[in-house]
């Protein structure tokens, strides 16, 4: 069987899986057909791309966010979330919207999580601000940003969560960047997106930084209520950070509630300190609301 096959098979397996636990669905009205792949009817599909961006500064220590929006551009996205981005920060961004502009350069819409709140450094000035985004080519109908639990001494981080509209019904976009410097706080940080999504019903993808290898206990904990892309389809190790000198997975495009991965790729690029990973999704409209 190619591996073409293996995946269409996996994902209908899934969905009836899936039809069956729901209430008032029995197994024999849950199964789907073994269609001819000319009847068989094909689910909307999404492509999306998480980004650490470091602030637009790249292994050559030059700022470029212009260089940042190719990268972007080159894969043709419906979805970006991005971590490490800047607004109006300070004279290592330019002291640029990031995210505003990027959208702007894209033609996306966007959405900013801010996790840092700062006073300006000049009276006057626009609120120094540090966070995560979500830029989208389809309409973006709600957002909002929660901040995550915090230890003595950390980094504030939050979760972005926005609902998109695509032509085939909405999907929850969340986007996070974890603490690097504690297990404990990561997994604390973890319980808590689990607590702030467990009533999602719409097709959900988490993206981000997530500062964890795959066989950390927060990815074993989190990975209880969503799914890891990258062991379904993607090819080889997978290595995001660093980007001159890859070691290790850290940077994520997670699913759930019908949503289903299709391929996965990293993005060989030095323009930030982190590599971009695309990966193209599959998932079944589901009209209930919820989270």
């Amino acid at each position: 069987m190619s591996r073409r096959h293996s995946v269409t098979f996996l994902l209908v397996a899934l969905v009836s899986a899936l039809l069956a636990t729901l209430p008032g669905v029995t197994a024999a009205s849950a199964a789907v057909p073994a269609a001819t792949p000319a009847h068989r009817p094909p689910m909307p599909k999404l492509t999306v791309v998480a980004y650490n961006i470091h602030h637009a500064v790249g292994v050559d220590q030059q700022l470029d966010l212009e260089r940042i929006a190719r990268v972007i551009e080159t894969q043709h996205p419906d979805v970006v979330q991005l971590s490490e981005v800047d607004k109006f920060f300070g004279d290592r961004s330019g002291n640029l919207d990031q995210a505003a502009w990027l959208g702007q350069r894209l033609r996306m819409q966007v959405a900013f999580g801010r996790n840092l709140d700062l006073d300006p450094l000049t009276p006057g000035a626009p609120r120094r601000e540090f966070g995560t985004a979500v830029l989208s080519r389809f309409p973006i109908v709600s957002a909002r940003n929660t901040l995550l639990p915090l230890a003595p001494g950390g980094e504030q981080r939050g979760l972005l969560q926005v609902q998109v509209r695509t032509p085939w019904g909405p999907v929850r976009i969340l986007g996070t960047h974890l603490q690097h410097t504690s297990t404990q706080e990561r997994l604390d940080q973890v319980a808590a997106i689990k607590e702030l999504t467990k009533n999602c019903l719409q097709p959900t993808v988490l993206m981000g930084d997530l500062n964890a290898y795959p066989d950390s206990p927060e990815m074993a904990n989190l990975l209880e209520k969503f799914r890891d892309s990258w062991p379904v389809v993607g090819r080889g190790a997978g290595f995001t950070f660093d980007s001159d000198d890859p070691k290790g997975r850290i940077d994520y495009v997670l699913t759930r509630n019908l949503v289903f991965p299709l391929s996965a790729r990293v993005i060989a690029t030095q323009a930030s300190d982190h590599l971009p990973v695309r990966v193209d999704l599959a998932f079944v409209p589901w009209p209930l609301r919820g989270c």
